[in-house]
């Protein structure tokens, strides 16, 4: 028995200024983004609502104390919040639609759960978190040294907008990292547990699209991704409806050490654990759904499935060069460490696995891209 639904209705306009006339911002509406985006986009359409630019709290993905402060400045008529930005802008947006005495430590260590009494509308502006359409979001935790994932259902947001011109001048670094984000997505929903036929169909569609894509961009160049840009929008879509169901497991639990220590991006993080962890699958499990995931790659890369996989990997190398763990300046006496802490907080994500790994099996993963 499984329930599975869509909580997020799904839109899609040619342009902002599209978007803003039908919507009809108001006061009272509060646009969270960047300026950036902001500058080419929002402000020509003279919109009437109140904004902050999330980058003046703070550089990089979003942790606790950024949050705290973005709070304190929230307009109090605000009832509802717009975010127009990629994961960090989306994450923290997800968590401004609560009022009430908190702080964020205290919402994703579970120590409370407070209401929402606001609405949320996102625009994506990166084709990888697939957050428009997911109650999940991630928060590094400064004085916990640890990323930490919180999934209520209160947190969907209530509208998505995909707009592709919002996406045409995102830099190649942040198409690279926030796609390959993307095909893990999908990826890891594929093989969960908890995958079921509708699911699956989403993983599935992303994962052509995605690859294809990618294989646009082998055969034309870095800057050629942008032809694609609509498709790789879509497909971060998708991608995001199957995890927001099946759920993300291994690839991300252990990355989120690396976001939190090293401050690694999200999606580059991925990366380093993607094969490793899928390799360790292999191992302890060759017989199984991991052999359907090979039957769709083998057919989009046209090798034969036991080499599918070993193709994939070669061709996000392509589009983002993988590097070893150590280049970051990682010592190896924390790899033990990382583990236990992925061990001690990442069981949301772990119960996701494709098959059961122990702590050996996540050091020697760790040890392997090191």
């Amino acid at each position: 028995m499984y329930n599975f639904a869509l909580t997020t209705r799904i839109k899609s306009t040619g342009t902002f200024q599209e978007f803003a006339d039908e919507t009809e911002l108001k006061d009272t509406d509060l646009i969270l983004t960047n300026e950036f985006i902001y500058d080419p986009f929002i402000k020509p359409c003279r919109v009437k609502c109140q904004v902050l630019f999330q980058e003046k709290y703070g550089a990089g993905e979003p942790n606790d104390e950024m949050i705290d402060a973005i709070r304190k400045d929230i307009p109090e008529n605000t009832k509802r919040v717009i975010a127009v930005g990629g994961g960090t802008v989306i994450d923290i947006a997800k968590v401004l639609t609560f009022t009430g005495d908190w702080k964020a430590e205290d919402i994703f260590m579970g120590r409370l759960t407070p209401e929402k009494t606001r609405g949320l509308i996102v625009v994506p502006t990166t084709c990888g978190t697939g957050s428009e359409v997911t109650n999940v979001t991630i928060c590094e935790l400064r004085q916990m040294k640890t990323k930490k994932g919180l999934a209520l259902d209160s947190m969907y947001a209530d509208l998505a907008v995909l707009i592709p011109e919002m996406v045409h001048t995102l830099p190649y670094k942040f198409f690279a990292t926030s796609s390959i984000d993307a095909m893990i997505h999908a990826v890891e929903s594929y093989v969960s547990p908890k995958a079921i036929p509708h699911s699956e169909a989403f993983s599935e569609k992303a994962i052509r699209m995605i690859v294809g894509g990618y294989q646009y961009v082998k055969e034309n160049g870095r800057d050629s991704w942008t032809d694609k840009a609509e498709n790789f929008l879509a497909a971060s879509n998708l991608a995001g409806i199957a995890f927001g169901y099946a759920g993300c497991a291994a690839v991300h639990a252990l990355s989120y050490p690396l976001g939190g220590t090293y401050h690694i991006p999200h999606g580059e993080a991925n990366q380093l654990m993607f094969a490793a962890v899928f390799k360790k699958y292999k191992e302890k499990k060759a017989v199984g759904k991991i052999n359907q995931l090979e039957a769709i790659f083998a057919e989009v890369l046209k090798v034969e499935p036991e080499k599918a996989l070993e193709a994939l990997y070669e061709l996000m190398e392509v589009i983002l060069e993988r590097k070893a763990l150590r280049e970051y300046g990682i010592k190896e006496e924390e790899l033990p460490v990382f583990t236990d802490s992925v061990i001690e907080g990442q069981q949301r994500l772990l119960r996701n696995n494709y098959v059961s790994l122990t702590r050996d099996d996540m050091l020697d993963i760790y040890r392997s891209c090191y």
